[in-house]
Protein backbone atom coordinates (compact mmCIF):
# COMPACT_ATOMS: atom_id res chain seq x y z
CA UNK A 1 0.00 0.00 0.00
CA UNK A 2 1.47 3.50 -1.31
CA UNK A 3 1.97 5.93 2.07
CA UNK A 4 2.90 8.65 3.66
CA UNK A 5 5.67 10.03 5.70
CA UNK A 6 4.33 12.37 8.08
CA UNK A 7 7.04 14.51 10.35
CA UNK A 8 4.84 16.35 12.39
CA UNK A 9 6.67 19.94 14.22
CA UNK A 10 5.21 19.93 17.23
CA UNK A 11 3.16 16.85 18.91
CA UNK A 12 -0.12 17.74 18.21
CA UNK A 13 -1.77 14.45 18.09
CA UNK A 14 -5.23 15.13 17.72
CA UNK A 15 -4.32 16.98 14.72
CA UNK A 16 -1.72 14.19 13.58
CA UNK A 17 -5.01 11.36 13.63
CA UNK A 18 -7.36 13.81 11.98
CA UNK A 19 -4.82 13.88 8.87
CA UNK A 20 -4.60 10.20 9.03
CA UNK A 21 -7.80 9.74 8.62
CA UNK A 22 -8.54 11.78 6.08
CA UNK A 23 -5.81 10.09 3.47
CA UNK A 24 -6.98 6.39 4.81
CA UNK A 25 -9.93 7.47 3.00
CA UNK A 26 -8.44 8.13 -0.09
CA UNK A 27 -6.16 4.96 -0.09
CA UNK A 28 -3.40 6.56 1.58
CA UNK A 29 -1.39 5.12 4.68
CA UNK A 30 0.00 7.70 7.00
CA UNK A 31 3.43 6.67 9.09
CA UNK A 32 5.35 9.04 10.38
CA UNK A 33 7.42 10.26 13.24
CA UNK A 34 7.32 13.86 15.85
CA UNK A 35 10.23 15.81 15.39
CA UNK A 36 13.51 15.77 17.38
CA UNK A 37 14.99 19.70 17.74
CA UNK A 38 17.86 18.38 18.96
CA UNK A 39 21.02 19.24 16.41
CA UNK A 40 23.87 18.08 18.98
CA UNK A 41 22.66 14.33 18.33
CA UNK A 42 22.09 14.89 14.85
CA UNK A 43 18.68 13.88 15.27
CA UNK A 44 17.00 14.96 11.82
CA UNK A 45 18.51 11.76 10.15
CA UNK A 46 16.54 9.41 12.24
CA UNK A 47 13.65 9.80 9.61
CA UNK A 48 15.83 9.17 6.59
CA UNK A 49 15.75 5.33 6.11
CA UNK A 50 11.85 5.17 6.73
CA UNK A 51 11.30 7.95 3.80
CA UNK A 52 13.43 6.32 1.81
CA UNK A 53 11.35 3.16 1.74
CA UNK A 54 9.88 2.77 -1.75
CA UNK A 55 6.22 2.34 -0.52
CA UNK A 56 6.88 6.30 0.54
CA UNK A 57 5.17 8.43 -2.34
CA UNK A 58 5.53 11.70 -0.44
CA UNK A 59 7.04 13.32 3.09
CA UNK A 60 4.64 15.54 4.61
CA UNK A 61 5.94 18.07 7.43
CA UNK A 62 2.76 19.29 9.41
CA UNK A 63 4.01 23.16 10.46
CA UNK A 64 3.55 24.14 14.04
CA UNK A 65 3.06 27.90 14.76
CA UNK A 66 6.67 29.06 15.90
CA UNK A 67 8.02 25.60 15.37
CA UNK A 68 9.38 26.68 11.71
CA UNK A 69 10.45 29.86 12.77
CA UNK A 70 13.60 28.25 14.87
CA UNK A 71 16.90 28.06 13.01
CA UNK A 72 17.57 25.22 14.63
CA UNK A 73 14.67 23.62 13.09
CA UNK A 74 14.92 24.81 9.59
CA UNK A 75 18.52 23.44 9.86
CA UNK A 76 17.71 20.01 10.37
CA UNK A 77 14.58 19.86 7.91
CA UNK A 78 17.11 21.09 5.53
CA UNK A 79 19.48 18.45 5.83
CA UNK A 80 17.05 15.90 5.72
CA UNK A 81 15.73 17.36 2.52
CA UNK A 82 18.84 17.43 1.11
CA UNK A 83 19.95 13.42 1.57
CA UNK A 84 16.13 12.57 0.94
CA UNK A 85 16.04 14.36 -2.71
CA UNK A 86 19.40 12.95 -3.81
CA UNK A 87 18.45 9.34 -2.45
CA UNK A 88 14.62 9.52 -3.93
CA UNK A 89 15.35 11.97 -7.14
CA UNK A 90 14.87 15.79 -7.89
CA UNK A 91 10.91 14.88 -8.42
CA UNK A 92 10.57 13.15 -5.04
CA UNK A 93 7.38 14.77 -3.32
CA UNK A 94 7.83 17.64 0.03
CA UNK A 95 4.38 18.95 1.06
CA UNK A 96 4.49 21.44 3.80
CA UNK A 97 1.25 21.16 5.59
CA UNK A 98 0.46 24.73 7.16
CA UNK A 99 -1.73 26.09 9.69
CA UNK A 100 -4.32 29.07 8.12
CA UNK A 101 -2.80 31.80 10.09
CA UNK A 102 1.12 31.11 9.22
CA UNK A 103 2.44 32.65 5.90
CA UNK A 104 5.38 31.55 3.83
CA UNK A 105 8.35 33.66 4.68
CA UNK A 106 10.13 35.12 1.58
CA UNK A 107 13.45 34.43 3.03
CA UNK A 108 13.47 30.26 2.80
CA UNK A 109 16.34 28.05 3.34
CA UNK A 110 17.51 26.81 -0.03
CA UNK A 111 15.99 23.02 -0.22
CA UNK A 112 12.99 24.62 1.01
CA UNK A 113 12.03 26.17 -2.62
CA UNK A 114 11.35 23.12 -3.77
CA UNK A 115 8.39 22.26 -1.08
CA UNK A 116 4.99 22.22 -1.89
CA UNK A 117 3.05 24.68 0.60
CA UNK A 118 -0.49 23.61 1.24
CA UNK A 119 -3.20 25.16 3.75
CA UNK A 120 -4.39 22.05 6.31
CA UNK A 121 -8.00 23.64 6.52
CA UNK A 122 -8.13 23.38 2.94
CA UNK A 123 -11.13 21.24 2.40
CA UNK A 124 -9.72 19.52 -1.10
CA UNK A 125 -6.25 18.88 0.61
CA UNK A 126 -7.09 15.22 0.41
CA UNK A 127 -7.47 15.37 -2.58
CA UNK A 128 -4.41 17.72 -3.58
CA UNK A 129 -2.23 15.22 -1.73
CA UNK A 130 -3.50 12.30 -3.92
CA UNK A 131 -2.87 13.95 -6.72
CA UNK A 132 0.76 15.62 -5.85
CA UNK A 133 1.90 11.76 -4.71
CA UNK A 134 0.85 10.64 -8.51
CA UNK A 135 2.44 13.63 -10.16
CA UNK A 136 4.92 12.85 -12.86
CA UNK A 137 8.55 13.14 -11.21
CA UNK A 138 11.74 14.41 -13.70
CA UNK A 139 14.43 12.11 -13.53
CA UNK A 140 16.77 14.56 -12.53
CA UNK A 141 17.01 18.25 -11.25
CA UNK A 142 19.16 19.38 -14.35
CA UNK A 143 21.90 21.23 -11.54
CA UNK A 144 25.75 20.86 -12.25
CA UNK A 145 26.36 19.64 -8.96
CA UNK A 146 25.82 16.61 -6.52
CA UNK A 147 25.43 16.89 -2.68
CA UNK A 148 24.57 15.17 -0.22
CA UNK A 149 24.64 15.05 3.59
CA UNK A 150 25.86 12.49 6.32
CA UNK A 151 25.47 12.94 9.91
CA UNK A 152 25.72 10.74 13.03
CA UNK A 153 27.32 10.82 16.75
CA UNK A 154 29.88 9.09 15.82
CA UNK A 155 31.36 10.04 12.52
CA UNK A 156 30.16 13.42 12.77
CA UNK A 157 28.40 15.87 10.29
CA UNK A 158 29.63 15.78 6.56
CA UNK A 159 28.66 17.35 3.41
CA UNK A 160 29.50 15.75 -0.34
CA UNK A 161 29.80 17.57 -3.40
CA UNK A 162 30.67 16.92 -6.87
CA UNK A 163 29.83 17.55 -10.76
CA UNK A 164 26.77 15.83 -11.90
CA UNK A 165 28.34 15.94 -15.19
CA UNK A 166 31.41 18.13 -15.81
CA UNK A 167 34.47 16.92 -14.69
CA UNK A 168 36.11 19.69 -11.54
CA UNK A 169 39.98 20.32 -11.65
CA UNK A 170 39.57 20.73 -7.82
CA UNK A 171 36.90 21.27 -5.06
CA UNK A 172 36.29 23.51 -2.64
CA UNK A 173 33.69 24.31 0.18
CA UNK A 174 32.96 27.28 2.36
CA UNK A 175 31.14 27.50 5.67
CA UNK A 176 29.73 31.21 7.20
CA UNK A 177 29.39 29.81 10.69
CA UNK A 178 30.49 26.88 12.35
CA UNK A 179 34.34 24.94 11.35
CA UNK A 180 35.59 22.81 8.46
CA UNK A 181 38.15 20.02 10.65
CA UNK A 182 38.64 17.65 7.70
CA UNK A 183 38.22 16.60 4.28
CA UNK A 184 38.55 13.82 1.61
CA UNK A 185 38.33 12.78 -2.10
CA UNK A 186 36.59 8.92 -2.92
CA UNK A 187 33.76 7.74 -5.09
CA UNK A 188 30.65 9.30 -4.41
CA UNK A 189 27.92 7.83 -2.15
CA UNK A 190 29.98 6.95 0.87
CA UNK A 191 32.89 8.30 3.30
CA UNK A 192 35.90 7.05 2.34
CA UNK A 193 38.04 5.76 4.64
CA UNK A 194 41.59 6.62 3.07
CA UNK A 195 42.39 9.34 0.60
CA UNK A 196 45.43 11.10 -0.70
CA UNK A 197 44.57 14.91 -1.28
CA UNK A 198 46.80 16.88 -3.86
CA UNK A 199 47.44 20.28 -2.83
CA UNK A 200 45.21 20.97 0.28
CA UNK A 201 44.23 23.99 1.28
CA UNK A 202 43.06 25.03 4.54
CA UNK A 203 41.60 28.36 5.72
CA UNK A 204 41.36 29.77 2.50
CA UNK A 205 39.30 33.20 3.11
CA UNK A 206 35.83 34.61 0.84
CA UNK A 207 33.44 36.41 0.64
CA UNK A 208 29.54 36.29 -0.38
CA UNK A 209 26.91 39.57 0.16
CA UNK A 210 29.27 40.90 2.88
CA UNK A 211 29.52 37.36 5.07
CA UNK A 212 33.20 36.49 5.23
CA UNK A 213 33.10 32.74 4.76
CA UNK A 214 35.94 29.95 5.79
CA UNK A 215 36.82 27.36 2.95
CA UNK A 216 39.05 24.47 2.62
CA UNK A 217 40.22 23.21 -1.09
CA UNK A 218 41.51 20.15 -2.61
CA UNK A 219 42.83 20.06 -6.40
CA UNK A 220 42.53 16.54 -6.90
CA UNK A 221 40.43 16.15 -10.33
CA UNK A 222 36.81 15.60 -10.13
CA UNK A 223 34.94 13.22 -12.60
CA UNK A 224 30.75 12.56 -12.58
CA UNK A 225 30.87 9.96 -9.68
CA UNK A 226 33.76 11.10 -7.56
CA UNK A 227 33.21 13.48 -4.73
CA UNK A 228 34.66 16.03 -2.26
CA UNK A 229 33.80 15.20 1.40
CA UNK A 230 33.57 17.85 3.99
CA UNK A 231 33.38 17.06 7.80
CA UNK A 232 31.51 20.25 9.14
CA UNK A 233 31.17 21.20 13.27
CA UNK A 234 28.46 23.76 13.70
CA UNK A 235 25.59 24.47 12.30
CA UNK A 236 26.59 27.28 9.08
CA UNK A 237 23.77 29.66 7.49
CA UNK A 238 25.39 29.35 4.19
CA UNK A 239 27.48 27.13 1.81
CA UNK A 240 29.48 27.92 -0.41
CA UNK A 241 31.31 25.13 -2.98
CA UNK A 242 32.57 24.33 -6.08
CA UNK A 243 35.44 23.62 -8.98
CA UNK A 244 38.65 24.90 -7.63
CA UNK A 245 38.88 28.28 -8.74
CA UNK A 246 42.21 28.77 -10.81
CA UNK A 247 41.50 31.88 -12.47
CA UNK A 248 39.70 35.08 -11.21
CA UNK A 249 35.94 34.12 -12.38
CA UNK A 250 34.69 30.80 -11.52
CA UNK A 251 30.96 29.60 -10.68
CA UNK A 252 30.22 28.71 -7.44
CA UNK A 253 26.98 27.68 -5.51
CA UNK A 254 25.46 28.63 -2.58
CA UNK A 255 22.89 27.22 -0.36
CA UNK A 256 21.60 28.78 2.42
CA UNK A 257 20.22 25.98 5.47
CA UNK A 258 18.34 28.14 8.01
Amino acid sequence: MKSIWLTALAKDETKVQDLMRQFKKYGLEVRGHFWEDNLDKMSWIAPREEILKPEVVLWAILVAPGEMEKESVRYGLSLLALTVKTARGAGFPILALIPEEWETPEALPTPFRDFEFLKTSDPGLPAKVVALSHSPKPSGNGLPYRLDVYGNVQIGQWFEVGPAKEAWEGAVFGVDEGEILFHAVGPSGRLPERAVLNYPMKGLEMELDGRKLTAWAVQNPLEPGESYFIKVEGHPNYVVFGPFPKEDQVELYTLRLK
